[in-house]
């Protein structure tokens, strides 16, 4: 009657060792390490950057506990903090002598201390938030006028394009505030223009004005245009941001929309506000423009007699290169990028589709300067990149291009990556930092630490003072339920956060309460007089299904919240789902396969230590039939 077959001892004893093992990392702490990575977007870290910094670190004789390359940088551990410094100033001096134009990033960091054989198990601790690690907190102001102004100079553009293209003549396109100013000299090629731009651009919104030979036709974005274009600078924004954070190393920041103008940035871990600063506004832009490649004005802009319009680069490879200063694209009218092979001469290239607008005006530059060389720049902090400047072998229409020479498989899959990164849709500004020590966060863990610890203590005590050995089981039941959620977050590399330790504490509460009715359903059939096997039997069936009522509406509450909420309130309901999830198996399966080793095998058993039983009319103690 209360014996389980065998292949369900089997998952209790599974479930356990998974608990124990995706548990275990969290009580290694972390170790001090220093992180470097890239401050230029074509510049790449690799196994001989490692190199380097072992050289760096040994000329300095200091000492390590393993170096490690990964997908974001070369990470070096230490033993403490102070070590860990002294190899951070070290690295700077090596890898950055010139302190006004830095090639890398030199960030301090924390990596976990787990062996090496848990890690290989995808075994990983815990992510902490904000509120427990330490860190910087920013919201940023997305200036939204800048943005609706980017757009209105790009859809100036096109509108140029688009006019050139059907032989309508203008006096002159410009952006006048919010709107676009378009000139004519008589009022048939404006009723021409006027109907051409209706046809082709569904987004504005047009107006006849001025009189005589100063004939006007003014462009205005439409209202659900503005929004569009508000809602997609804050998406492009906060993509951005993510391709840049990921430099830090961060474990699981935070990047999201508040409202409907601002971007909240929490970094975890991080304590360096000034270089958290710098690679938030480390955003670069995509440009396309003209290579000068007119006999001797390279040979003058070496010598310091830069032409008039022009700029000097440093092209890949380390060739000088005289680009002029005029954007005739932006990476704003790239839609994606590739990496992939030549057709013809199978070489690496790298496969750019462009939008519409950008299709008509590739078209125009490829058929308007054959021969001759485009460069492709990343333009960060003002200071410009050359990633290629290939030479247009014919004109390309279709908005399907490709960039291919002298490149390796590797640097096509990193232009593509760099190309696809794009850049910000719209300015920001901080309006709003905030830092917490790292010394608060380990307050605040120990804080969290004790009162889930105490409030632990107090079930036990109560649970085995009032039910004896049914009442241990069941504390042994609520031990592995806190064991099994603390290894499904492990596993999930979910954030804590102090919410989320509210959410464990209010777990164990809740997963008690599931033991507290089967002990009580237990106790009532023998108050009626079944026998001890048969009250326990019944005590488990009875209650599972009150159980399972209780914990459905209180899951619905969480996912209620874990739809609805965000931020803390999220943490706190990922928490609250995972922990009814697993109090139901622990209070139901776990307690129930101790109950029946306990009880189970016992052919004549007479008396179970549940308490006091009380019938109606007598007092008789601990069951008895």
């Amino acid at each position: 009657m209360n014996r389980y077959p065998l292949w369900k001892y089997v998952t209790v004893a599974i479930a356990l060792v998974f608990g124990f093992i995706y548990t275990l990392p969290n009580f290694f702490g972390e170790s001090p390490a220093v992180q470097v990575s890239s401050a230029k977007v074509t510049l790449k870290v690799d196994a001989t950057t490692l190199a380097r910094v072992e050289e760096v670190l040994q000329a300095a004789g200091i000492g390590h506990d393993g170096i490690q390359l990964d997908n974001v940088g070369v990470k070096a551990r230490f033993k403490d903090t102070d070590t860990q410094l002294k190899a951070k100033d070290a690295i700077e001096r090596a890898f950055n002598p010139d302190s006004s134009d830095p090639q890398y990033v030199i960030a301090l960091n924390l990596l976990t201390a787990s062996p090496q054989w848990l890690t290989s198990l995808n075994a990983l601790p815990m992510y902490l938030g904000l509120d427990l690690r330490g860190g910087v907190h920013f919201l940023l102001q997305v200036d939204m006028p800048g943005a609706l102004q980017k757009r209105l100079d790009s859809t100036a553009a096109d509108l140029r394009s688009l006019l050139r293209d059907k032989n309508i003549r203008h006096a002159g396109i410009n952006r006048e505030g919010d709107r676009i100013v378009i000139k004519f000299r008589d009022a048939e090629t404006r009723e021409r223009a006027s109907k051409t731009l209706a046809d082709n651009s569904n987004d504005l919104t047009l107006a006849e004005a001025g009189q005589g030979d100063d004939l006007r036709l003014l462009a205005t974005l439409k209202p659900e245009a503005e929004k569009k274009i508000a809602e997609f600078a804050i998406k492009q924004n906060i993509n951005t941001l993510h391709n840049r954070i990921n430099e830090l190393g961060v474990a699981e920041p935070v990047i999201q929309q508040q409202g409907a103008d601002r971007i909240v940035v929490q970094l975890p871990g991080v304590q360096d506000t000034a270089k958290a600063k710098d690679i938030l506004g480390r955003t670069a832009t995509l440009e396309i423009r003209m290579v000068d490649d007119s006999p001797g004005a390279l040979e003058a802009g070496l010598a310091g007699n830069i032409p008039f319009g022009t700029e000097l680069y440093t092209e890949r490879g380390g060739s000088p290169l005289l680009v002029k200063k005029q954007v005739v694209l932006t990476g704003d009218r790239l839609t994606d990028a590739q990496p992939g092979f030549d057709g013809q001469t199978n070489e690496p290239a790298v496969h750019l589709t462009l939008d519409s607008a950008g299709a008509r005006i590739f078209k125009d530059i490829t058929r308007d300067n054959v021969g001759k060389r485009m460069a492709i720049l990343l333009i960060e902090k003002g200071k410009g990149e050359v990633v290629t400047a290939p030479v247009i072998r014919t004109e390309i229409g279709g908005g399907r291009v490709q960039i291919s020479g002298r490149m390796t498989t590797s640097e096509a899959n990193d232009v593509a990556l760099l190309l696809r990164a794009g850049s910000l849709a719209a300015p920001m500004d901080i309006v709003e930092e905030r830092t917490i020590g790292p010394s608060l966060g380990k307050e605040n863990i120990e804080r969290g630490f004790n009162a889930t610890l105490w409030g632990f203590v107090a079930i036990a005590v109560f649970m085995i003072a009032y039910y004896q050995v049914v009442g241990l089981v069941s504390v042994i039941a609520l031990a592995t339920n806190l064991l099994l959620l603390v290894a499904l977050l492990s596993l999930l590399q979910a954030t804590l956060t102090l919410p989320g330790i509210a959410a464990i504490a209010l777990t164990l509460g809740m997963a008690i309460d599931a033991n507290v009715l089967i002990n009580e359903r237990i106790r009532e059939e023998l108050r009626n007089g079944m026998p001890p096997q048969a009250a326990l039997s019944e005590g488990y069936e009875r209650a599972f299904g009150t159980i399972l009522d209780s914990n459905i509406t209180t899951l619905i509450a969480g996912l209620a919240l874990l739809i609805f909420g965000s931020g803390p309130v999220r943490g706190f309901a990922v928490v609250h789902c995972l922990g009814i999830l697993t109090s139901i198996f622990s209070a139901v399966v776990v307690s129930r396969a101790m109950i029946n080793l306990i009880y189970g095998r016992q052919k004549k058993l007479t008396k179970i230590a549940i308490g006091n039983v009380w019938k109606p009319g007598t007092a008789t103690a601990d069951g008895q039939k």
